[in-house]
């Protein structure tokens, strides 16, 4: 590429969740890479949470998922940590089993998710909070 260089594009979302369950923010992301203006590139994206996490999954899997992970790491648990209520401490193991942050490619300006993907923030605990996702987008 001549007289291309990278750029480096950055914004925070924030996301109100509505308790434990996955949130589609594939909407979200993809307007802030048409605002960046990036063609070509990489958007990563990072959660600043520990008892929430990122997945790229598909709608039709997420009862299953949440299913299977409510089995693996059961709230009814024996857990030292139970200080900020049952939910806490399953939340964070949940969060440290998946993905506190997750890298998309960009081409022509659109994240390159495969045909059933979207991207989602899983939230942990019972109750709803305001999650803030960082949106980096590097690239020409």
């Amino acid at each position: 590429m001549t007289n291309s260089y990278i750029r480096l594009y950055q914004q925070v979302i924030q996301i109100q969740t509505t308790g434990k369950t996955l949130c589609q923010i594939t909407p979200q992301v993809q307007t802030i890479i048409t605002e960046s203006e990036i063609k070509t590139g990489i958007c990563n994206l990072f959660i600043r949470h520990t008892s929430a996490s990122l997945l790229i999954q598909e709608e039709d899997a997420k009862p299953d998922v949440e299913t299977f992970f409510a089995k693996l790491v059961p709230e009814n648990g024996q857990y030292l940590l139970a200080g900020q209520g049952l939910d806490d401490m399953p939340a964070h193991i949940r969060s440290a089993l998946t993905h506190t942050s997750e890298q998309i490619p960009v081409n022509n300006g659109i994240l390159q998710l495969g045909r059933l993907q979207d991207i989602y923030i899983w939230e942990h605990r019972q109750s709803g909070y305001t999650r803030e996702v960082i949106v980096n987008i590097l690239g020409y």
